[in-house]
């Protein structure tokens, strides 16, 4: 596998419960050659110098040193342009949903051209909630037991990181890498979509067609129909322009 791509990802664990966990995951992250680690509001702080997460590590203890902890996931996924969301559960709203296999040829696509992934894990109990997969370009299900889907945290991470590293190393010749990269860097990332909606909640209540005391579901609806395209830095720099406008009419 190109190195290179593989720096492109990031694995990012939000809220996780059992140091067990984090260091399973890093063992399994540096078996399959990747090493990008973040860990987002983990139960127990300074989670990479705890002995169990050490221990079940087994080797990877490199992979916990090097990881990052912190508290803001907008920050984390800053500037990728792939930010996917793995999850058992169907939403009414949120990001459109894609099945494993297919995203994995779409993160070879998105690396290949030099875009950068981050792939996000929830809380072992709940999984990601709503707000975290606000932020996601995609809602991502592996394909499991119908009747029982739930996966253990690491072994998620395992199930996708090799079956990942199968893809990657794949001769993914005849591609225009050029061209894929100038479509992949005009792609705003989700942390300028949040932005975006945020400005337009404001605009809306300011023309009075969102009423703060009772939002009913209006801006998961909306959020949901961007969702459905990959907004360029363009459209977001447009829609923001709407906004101010709406702003104006206050």
């Amino acid at each position: 596998m190109n190195l290179d791509t593989s720096e492109l990802l990031r694995w990012v664990l939000v809220e996780t419960s059992h140091p067990g966990n984090v260091g399973s995951a890093a063992r399994a992250l540096k078996t399959m050659g990747f090493s990008d680690l973040h860990l987002i509001n983990p139960k127990i702080k300074g989670v990479a110098n705890n002995p169990e997460a050490i221990a079940l590590a087994s080797g990877a203890a490199d992979i916990l040193e090097s990881s990052s902890e912190g508290d803001s996931l907008a920050s984390t996924i800053e500037g990728y342009t792939l930010v996917l969301g793995l999850t058992s559960r169907d939403r009414e709203f949120g990001p459109p949903a894609i099945d494993w296999e297919s995203t994995r040829s779409l993160i070879a696509a998105t690396t290949l051209a030099g875009g950068k992934v981050a792939l996000l894990f929830g809380p072992e109990r709940t999984g990601l909630d709503n707000e975290h997969l606000a932020l996601c370009t995609h809602r991502v299900w592996l394909d499991a037991n119908p009747a029982y889907p739930s996966l253990n945290l690491a072994q998620a991470i395992m199930v996708c990181a090799y079956t990942l590293r199968e893809t990657l190393a794949r001769n993914l010749g005849g591609q225009n890498a050029l061209a894929k990269r100038a479509e992949m860097a005009d792609f705003a990332d989700p942390a300028a979509v949040a932005a975006m909606l945020e400005h337009w909640r404001e605009g809306l209540e300011a023309i009075g067609y969102l009423d703060p005391a009772n939002p009913k579901k209006l801006m998961a609806r909306i959020q949901a129909l961007f969702a459905r395209s990959r907004l360029h830095k363009e459209e977001i720099d447009l829609l923001r322009g709407i906004a101010k406008q709406m702003l104006l009419r206050k």
